[in-house]
């Protein structure tokens, strides 16, 4: 089942796919109080919403946490260049950035451009807290594609990277893939493109942290609600470390694909 988010009425509801049309499953506080129970009374709904009707966005309650992984990629670490992390390194967005295929993200007026990171996102579908790898991953709502798009310069002018990663509509996600849809994840494949070029491409058992890792981790300082966000790092390939560093500009068009779960595309506009 794919979810995604729609506006009605001032209030973000939330919607599974149905061909053309939407399946309403109520608004997305109430859906991410049971996630699985609102997905499955899917099938009982006869409301149809037409997309073309309403605007689409992150089927994500306000109050969700957002955090991210960096440095998950082994040849990722090295384009830093850091050391492999012992632990996750877990940096937080916050929702306001997060945003849905087609909607243009801007340029910030001192950056030179923007950079890209194709991620797997882990939607979280029951409290996690002081539990094992395996336990956390059976915890598991969905996934999507999502794009760490990433302002360098402001980043790096500090050590802390949170301006840097939550510039205006710059987590860009895809439909949430429910995990009973997705099934395994070994070896699925994580893209970039710009302008159909691919920039990055690796397989998810490529990661230094699996999701399970990562959630348990997690979880032994906070515990995750449903409704939670993870996305999960970045491999090789990023803008910034090229030679010489190549970053998105005005015209661009960014495309982040995460095989069988989904794909995401960006256009990038100029400031003003």
């Amino acid at each position: 089942m794919r979810i995604v988010g729609y506006e009605h009425q001032g209030r973000v509801h939330v919607a599974a796919r149905d061909g053309s049309s939407l399946i309403p499953l109520g608004p997305v506080e109430t859906f991410w109080e049971d996630p699985y129970a609102a997905a499955a009374a899917a099938t009982t709904v006869a409301d149809r919403v037409e997309p073309s009707t309403v605007d689409l966005v992150p089927p994500v309650k306000p109050g969700a946490r957002v955090l991210c992984v960096g440095l998950n990629y082994t040849e990722h670490v090295h384009e830093g260049p850091y050391d492999i992390p012992e632990y996750p390194t877990i940096f937080g967005r916050w929702t306001p950035s997060l945003t849905v295929g087609g909607t243009p993200v801007i340029v910030p007026v001192d950056e030179d451009g923007l950079d890209w990171e194709a991620e797997l996102l882990v939607a979280v579908g029951k409290p996690i807290h002081l539990v094992d790898s395996e336990q956390a991953h059976g915890a598991v709502f969905g996934y999507a594609a999502f794009n760490d798009i990433t302002a360098r310069r402001a980043q790096k002018l500090t050590s802390q990277w949170t301006l840097g990663k939550n510039a205006d509509n710059s987590g860009p996600m895809s439909d949430l893939a429910t995990s009973d849809e997705i099934g395994d994840l070994a070896g699925r494949k994580v893209v970039a493109r710009v302008n159909g070029e691919v920039m990055q491409e690796a397989t998810t058992d490529q990661m230094i942290f699996d999701v399970g890792q990562i959630l348990s981790y997690i979880s032994r300082t906070l515990t995750l609600l449903p409704g939670d966000l993870v996305a999960t790092g970045t491999p090789s390939g990023v803008g910034y470390a090229r030679t010489p560093p190549r970053l998105l500009q005005p015209g661009d068009v960014v495309e982040v694909e995460v095989e069988g779960v989904g794909s995401v595309s960006t256009p990038v506009h100029r400031a003003g």
